[in-house]
């Protein structure tokens, strides 16, 4: 009976035949199951910290070294003979091989080993070649500081750790899953590893950050050290071709071209873009080609990309790893300290196993030179038996050997009898002399390193990099990445339907009246002519209240839509007037926008996405003795405030209708645009170089050194391209200079423009493929210099300085230019422009404006029948929006 059986859990029935025994596993179950675990974190899912090799990758090295003959050997030969030290099938290891043979580092590779870009597969073992790199040799082998144990069936012998003396895990990068806990350590720069191991030489600080094999683009701002809890953030490396064409370049870690392609046909499928085609022309480097239909925008497809399909990546690392036979959550950092610091210990151990050969060979050399110097040898002609031989060497050696190191041992005079006569014959003592010099310089040299332990530590890692480093440079870019909001970037792939009067809105209302196009994630807020307002997610059919007065895509944390409204207080009450934003609100939660009281409603309701004032006419129902039943109000003159405010009064007296009498502007401010270089985006929020103060009808104006111009409406999700020359605020008025190579008439022209068409992209050079741009100005008198080549049998010209503003007028954008000059050009370049007054620029929303957290009280006019205090003013907002606004009466 086992220790964990109960006496009483086995029942035995003497008198019944056969005897049924019942046995508890509970406690075998628990011992299989930790053994079961046990077994597979440590010997096949995670790698250890001292040589970064799970199992099955330490054994197919250590057999690789086996059959190491400077050959190219079949993967299947190795894949056998890896067998012998580890208990599983070949398709195992065979596989284990293909992705250290991917990793470019340790094995040199022949054949089709597949594609990490692509994900095609290697082909079969018996097909492929491998050996051992020169780097693997170099760093990974030395048997002379190898701890070595029994094989599983015990006939060989294999390592415990492979000496390495490199932060392979590291470079490597390693993941796997086992019972109960898993690993994913993130793969590193190789050069990187290298400086970082010397800064720690060094007694510097240092950080590493991951490098992946895929290239594209990554932000490390949450990396935590590999630790859990990181996360890292991949970004596939898109550009735009032309204006209907993209260019995945790059992919992200832990894709493949197969796998992103499948994620963008499905988002457009579901309707989240919209894709023409896609051309995959991936090779020995990624190129995949997204057609997109005329019309859409390419930097909003860039970004809807990133939120909707495999383009953008989020990788959770976890660093876990084998010490002791026991797992180790530890960060990359930490890793790298312990993997230098060992390498330090490797070296220590090597430099002391050499100096310890050498002072041997010093040794032996000495001894040998004492005796054939000495002719001790003679002195064993006499003797007849072994022992005399040996004690006759011994006495004759006596005198000359105080000079040694250490004594000498009846093993030392043993090998001085096998000197055969040939070469005492042909000893030379300037030669052994020699080459006993040469032992005590390499002892000496050897001696002085494991002195300078650390010296010697940098330099070696200093000859790996000389020596492996080339080609190896960062192919990941750092970058923080913009989070995108889908909801800007989604293809609005449904339309929206709503019954105002009985109050449903909904995408499969299709007999109700259309409101506009909307996507399946988007938010819509609906506002009721009681005064109530939701935000709403978008259904096939949502009832909201009855008597809808105006429905739209909400958008988050929107300051610059500002509601415009009048409502009447309870059945009977006064009329108050309000204006007001809604940036944050709780999704199906029902809001009041009135005082509360019962029989409130709505008399007047627009929405304005610039925060538009418009003027409107008040027309009071005849009654008593009222003397004024009709006024304006300028909603200009109300201030912006919260949706929960009461507003200020308009009248106690009832409201017969409310008209439109004349649209209004924008109260907002211009909001400041900068630029930030970094990340290539368009911000508010300060970061980068201020571009300019933009009102809602402002462009920005984009010059590309191909010859490209074009006046866009600066949006922070823009993308630009990465020959972009000129970003600035357009004038309208403000003429475009440039000088251009004709490719055609090979000759250099001259032209100033203005743009024509806005918002369309117009090329200003001829489409020539020799044509060029040499320089392109926006200053109102630039000057340009000429300087002219040297032409054979001539002197050579003086350069010549151009205002372009006199050489020539101001001309349409498809014009020709004049001709620059008949003489051959070296270069043109751009001087500072003559001081020139630019015409101050007038707008008709310049009004003044205030800061909208600044709160008034209600304001009534002495006789109740007029509005608010005139002195009332606008609130400033920083956002932009594009939404038409919707203005209704009642």
């Amino acid at each position: 009976m086992t220790q964990d059986e109960d006496p009483n859990d086995n029942l035995i029935n003497e008198q019944e035949e056969p005897q049924e025994t019942i046995t508890r596993v509970t406690g075998m179950y628990k011992d299989w199951f930790l053994d079961y675990a046990s077994y597979v974190i440590l010997e096949r899912a995670v790698p250890a910290i001292e040589d970064g090799f799970k199992p099955v990758q330490r054994r197919i090295m250590h057999s690789m070294k086996d059959l190491d003959d400077g050959r190219y050997n079949k993967v299947a030969n190795i894949v056998g003979h890896t067998m012998q030290y580890h208990p599983h099938g070949d398709a195992s290891i065979a596989d284990a091989m293909v992705q250290i043979g991917q990793k470019d580092l340790l094995i040199d590779t022949q054949g089709n080993w597949g594609n990490i870009l692509t994900g095609d597969r290697a082909a079969a073992s018996r097909y492929i070649e491998a050996r051992i790199s020169k780097f693997g040799l170099d760093v990974v082998y030395n048997p002379k500081i190898t701890e070595w144990q029994a094989s599983y069936d015990g006939r060989r012998k294999e390592p415990v750790n492979l000496p390495v003396m490199f932060p392979l895990l590291l470079a490597q990068g390693g993941e796997g899953i086992a019972v109960g806990l898993s690993t994913k350590i993130l793969p590193h720069n190789f050069i990187e590893l290298i400086e970082a191991s010397i800064k720690h030489l060094q007694g510097k600080r240092f950080t590493i950050l991951p490098d992946f094999p895929t290239a594209g683009i990554a932000d490390f701002s949450n990396y935590n050290e590999g630790l859990r809890g990181g996360k890292v953030r991949v970004r596939a490396k898109i550009s735009q071709l032309d204006k209907n064409t993209l260019v995945i370049s790059e992919i992200p870690y832990g894709t493949t071209t197969s796998s992103l392609i499948d994620s963008i046909l499905k988002a457009n499928d579901k309707g989240k873009i919209k894709v023409k085609k896609i051309e995959d022309n991936t090779a020995a480097e990624v190129e995949i080609l997204v057609h997109l239909p005329s019309g859409l925008s390419p930097d909003k497809t860039i970004d809807a990309l990133y939120a909707f399909t495999s383009c953008e990546s989020s990788i959770s690392p976890l660093g876990c790893v084998i010490e002791d036979n026991k797992p180790l959550f530890i960060g990359v950092s930490e890793m790298l300290r312990r993997s230098t610091d060992n390498t330090v210990q490797l070296l220590k151990s090597e430099l002391e196993i050499k100096l310890g050969e050498f002072e041997e060979q010093w040794h032996f050399a000495s001894l040998e030179r004492i005796f054939i110097e000495n002719r001790i040898y003679r002195d064993i002609e006499e003797e007849e038996t072994w022992e005399g031989v040996i004690g006759a060497i011994d006495k004759g050696l006596q005198p000359h050997i105080k000079h040694l190191k250490r004594a000498v041992t009846e093993d030392d005079i043993t090998r001085l009898t096998e000197i055969r006569i040939k070469r005492i014959s042909k000893f030379d003592i300037d030669k052994a002399q020699q080459k006993i010099e040469a032992l005590e310089e390499q002892i000496a040299e050897i001696k002085h390193h494991l002195e300078h332990l650390i010296d010697y530590a940098i330099a070696y890692f200093t000859r790996l990099k000389k020596d492996y480093g080339e080609g190896r440079e960062r192919k990941t870019e750092i970058r923080a990445f913009d989070d995108v909001d889908a909801t800007k970037v989604v293809i609005r792939n449904t339309k929206l339907y709503v019954n105002r009067e009985e109050g449903f809105i909904g995408t499969s209302l299709r007999r109700d009246e259309y409101v506009g196009d909307c996507s399946d994630i988007d938010d819509i807020i609906v506002f009721t002519k009681e005064g109530k307002m939701m935000v709403t997610k978008v259904d096939s059919k949502t009832f909201i209240g009855k008597n809808i007065i105006h429905v739209a895509v909400f958008k988050k944390k929107d300051k610059r839509t500002i509601y415009n409204m009048i409502y009447r207080d309870g059945k009977n009450g006064p009329s108050y007037i309000k204006r007001f934003a809604v940036t944050g609100i709780t999704r199906d939660k029902e809001y009041d926008l009135t005082n509360g009281n019962k029989g409130s409603t709505t008399l007047y309701f627009s929405a304005n996405p610039n925060g538009e004032a418009e003027v409107i006419t008040i027309l009071l129902r005849q009654a008593g003795s009222i003397k004024k039943l009709k006024w304006d109000i300028d909603f200009a003159d109300i201030l912006i405030k919260g949706r929960v405010s009461k507003g200020n009064l308009v009248t106690k007296y009832s409201i017969k209708r409310v008209e439109l009498k004349e649209k209004g502007v924008s109260t907002l401010k211009p909001r400041k645009i900068w630029f930030d270089d970094t990340v290539r985006r368009l911000n508010v929020d300060g970061r980068g170089e201020l571009i300019g103060e933009f009102r809602g009808e402002d462009k920005l104006l984009i010059i590309n050194q191909s010859g490209i111009v074009k006046t866009v409406t600066p949006e922070v999700t823009m993308h630009f391209d990465d020959d972009m020359i000129v970003m600035e605020k357009w004038i309208p008025k403000k003429p475009i200079s440039a000088i251009y190579f004709n490719g055609e008439k090979e000759i250099y022209y001259v032209k100033r423009f203005l743009i024509e068409n806005e918002g369309r992209e117009e090329s200003f050079i001829s489409e020539h493929p020799n044509s060029q741009l040499e320089i392109v100005s926006t200053d109102w008198i630039p000057v340009a210099e000429v300087v002219f080549a040297k032409e054979r049998g001539k002197d050579r010209k003086d350069n010549l300085e151009i205002n372009l503003e006199e050489f020539i007028a101001i001309k349409g954008i498809n014009a020709l230019g004049n001709q620059l000059t008949k003489d051959k050009v070296n270069q043109v370049n751009l001087l500072d422009p003559l001081p020139y007054e630019a015409p101050e620029e007038i707008h008709a929303d310049d009004l003044e404006v205030v800061d909208e957290t600044e709160v008034n009280a209600n304001n009534t006019a002495s006789d109740g029948t007029e509005t608010s205090n005139s002195n009332d003013m606008k609130s400033s907002h920083d956002n932009d929006a594009d939404e038409a606004g919707q203005k209704t009466l009642f």
